[in-house]
């Protein structure tokens, strides 16, 4: 650590990043490079943040310690300056994996906002030569302090509702009822947790928030530029770094509210894409170190399927992770992170899996900040399907795929999945094997049936093709292993009544074996009240209302809006459903069959019938009343019925029926 007296002329190698020191009254700027040899700091005014005004060469070996360059100004020097950037030297040899250069303006990855002038360009990112005046800017501002007093952190258990929620897309339509100034924000978020109380969620995943490109053409924002900033464009105060008091206020107003605040995060990959694309920072600064390269040094991996993947096995990348996660847990007072693809985390340095212990997986899951903080997983990536069992640890959950798609086969009435069907609501035993060795727990699953990745529920049972043709594929994106059916009619147009009804009764059949299952539910915004993609699986660059919820839709599906409300309601007044242990002995099955299954647990009956005709079950016991029946019409899907009698019950086509004793 260089001595005091030191730092104060020269700076210090820490932290990475601008930070203001207040007795000094001066800022300290450091940035890691490995291979860097010289870097110049940039600084630009307000007034015109073209061209800088004001340089700082960082002059070797006064201001580089170890593999950080470093230096400290006066505040007084910096009065008019409002952004600040680099230029980063270093040998330019794709063959050798270095990719430094100098004409480029790159933007400090510990950046707390980021500013787009207004000529700001992509394509002069990816072209030879200078960006000057086009690059994004690093803002030289501190977050003002945000009043937190009185904020509480909600921590749910078998009551955990998630629902999955882009920023933009719950309020960007004008039908969506809020100001058009906080339409598509977070302000715009806030205004809609009465609806959300409504409903019944009890924890929000946010889709990716983090800085991304507006260049780029990416809607859901899962190509990061910077992850330490809010993205902009999602806050309706328009001051450079408005975006944090907004974000700041939205967790603030939803923990009041008694709900969780996730994040869903891409630590594994950034916008820079391949060699063809755009030198905004990591390129630039040190692209061995940020990056995982092919055993030919010029061509990046790419396990994530975006052009290039993160060096997660670096320790300055792994840094740069961990530090990213204080600042939202800390700062931003975030509950919980789900890792994209967290299965690159789990990649060595010449590509190859470790499972035996991830430095990344094992830095945060060691991590003090971090014990009491939501960690899901998305455990695959292009090459690995890593799901359950040792990967990532004992305190993570993941987003269970297998229940998504046995789920799916079984209410399509495919043949063999009863067996599935019945270790998915058991809790994926399999998965997350509860035993002396390993110990899981059920709530380690994250159950769902849709979300934003692939079709929604209503497309679901809507469509038997894809129809991404506006994507500008030419509908080659999307998966086409949907474990979908139309219900006998293809699209939206003309749908017969009977179809209508059919699938209705699909969605309400999918939610209630949703929220009846062990483990930890999740589904996405708008599946509530049969939201449509128009049969887009994909839209990952929709940015309209294929995208946009329609809210009209609240109104015209009311019974299956009702539905889910009831259901959640439901599933939260019975915790026997939501073990923290696998329903072992405590649950018995009966009536199983070639397409249908039922269950009691504690003081709950289930008959499921997945098959095309009417199937009888017998009663287990007496003193039962019929809470659901999904082939009934609402309100009498879900109603309070008086005691049955008899033994017998007949369960109509595709349905679920719920007793309560």
């Amino acid at each position: 650590m260089i001595a005091p007296e030191w730092s104060a002329v020269e700076g210090s190698p820490v932290p990475l990043g601008v930070t203001y020191i207040p007795h000094e009254q001066a800022y300290n700027f450091a940035l890691y490079s490995k291979y860097a040899t010289g870097v110049t700091l940039l600084l630009y005014s307000a007034d015109d943040p073209l061209y800088p005004i004001d340089t700082e060469p960082f002059r070797f070996p006064h201001n580089k310690t170890g593999r950080v360059w470093h230096c400290r100004l006066p505040a007084s020097r910096l009065e008019p300056v409002r952004y600040y950037a680099y230029r980063v030297y270093g040998p330019q040899d794709p063959r050798s994996g270095q990719r430094f250069d100098p004409e480029k303006i790159v933007l400090d990855p510990y950046a707390k906002a980021v500013y787009f002038p207004p000529n700001h360009s992509r394509l002069a990112a990816i072209g030879p030569g200078s960006n000057a005046g086009r690059a994004p800017l690093g803002i030289l501002q501190e977050a003002a302090p945000f009043d937190f007093d009185g904020d509480t952190c909600p921590r749910h258990g078998h009551d955990t509702i998630i629902y999955e929620m882009h920023v933009k897309g719950l309020t960007a339509r004008e039908n969506s009822g809020v100001a058009a100034a906080k339409r598509g924000t977070f302000a715009g978020v806030i205004e809609k947790i009465p609806y959300l109380l409504e409903l019944g969620v009890t924890a929000v995943e946010l889709m990716p928030v983090f800085q991304f490109d507006p260049d780029e053409n990416n809607y859901w924002g899962y190509m990061p530029l910077n992850f330490f900033s809010p993205h902009h464009a999602y806050a309706s105060d328009p001051t450079p770094g408005g975006q944090f008091d907004e974000f700041r206020r939205m967790v603030k107003a939803l923990h009041e509210a008694g709900i969780e605040v996730l994040l869903d995060v891409v630590y594994n990959h950034t916008t820079e894409n391949d060699a063809s694309g755009p030198t905004y920072s990591f390129r630039a600064i040190d692209n061995t170190s940020y990056y995982l390269l092919e055993s030919d040094p010029s061509r990046y991996r790419n396990d994530a399927g975006t052009g290039n993947v993160l060096h997660c096995a670096n320790r300055a990348v792994r840094k740069m992770i961990l530090d990213s996660m204080r600042f939202w847990a800390e700062q931003m007072h975030v509950d919980g992170f789900r890792f994209d693809l967290a299965a690159i985390f789990t990649r060595n340095d010449d590509g190859s899996i470790n499972l035996d212990d991830p430095p990344v997986i094992g830095a945060i899951s060691s991590d003090p900040i971090f014990e009491d903080v939501r960690l899901i997983a998305e455990a695959w990536d292009l090459g690995t399907y890593q799901l359950g069992r040792y990967f990532p640890g004992m305190t993570w959950l993941q987003w269970n795929g297998k229940f998504r798609d046995d789920v799916r086969r079984f209410v399509k009435s495919d043949n063999g999945m009863v067996g599935a069907l019945m270790q998915r609501m058991y809790g994926s035993d399999d998965l997350f094997p509860q035993d002396l060795e390993l110990g899981y727990r059920p709530f380690q699953s994250i159950n769902y049936i849709c979300s934003h990745d692939g079709f929604s529920l209503y497309d679901l049972v809507s469509y038997q093709q894809k129809r991404n043709l506006a994507n500008g594929n030419h509908n080659a994106d999307g998966t086409d292993d949907n474990f979908n059916w139309n219900c006998g009619w293809e699209g939206d147009d003309n749908v017969p009544p009977e179809v209508k009804a059919l699938r209705e009764r699909q969605v309400k059949n999918f939610c209630a074996l949703l929220m009846l299952a062990n483990g930890t539910p999740m589904f996405l915004m708008g599946d509530e009240f049969m939201n449509t993609q128009q049969g887009n699986n994909n839209p990952y660059n929709q940015d309209n209302e294929i995208s946009w919820l329609d809210w009209d839709l609240r109104e015209k599906n009311a019974g299956v809006f009702r539905f889910f409300q009831r259901m959640i309601a439901f599933r939260k007044a019975h915790p026997a459903i939501a073990s923290s242990t696998f329903w072992n002995g405590g649950v018995r099955w009966f009536d199983i069959g070639t397409h249908s299954v039922g269950w009691v647990i504690d003081d709950v009956q289930v008959m499921v019938n997945a098959y095309w005709e009417p199937v009888e079950f017998t009663v287990q016991g007496e003193g039962w009343r019929r809470v659901v029946d999904t082939s009934r019409p609402s309100p009498d899907d879900f109603a309070d019925a008086p005691a049955l009698v008899g033994s017998r019950y007949s369960a109509g086509p595709r349905s679920v029926v719920v007793l309560a004793s």
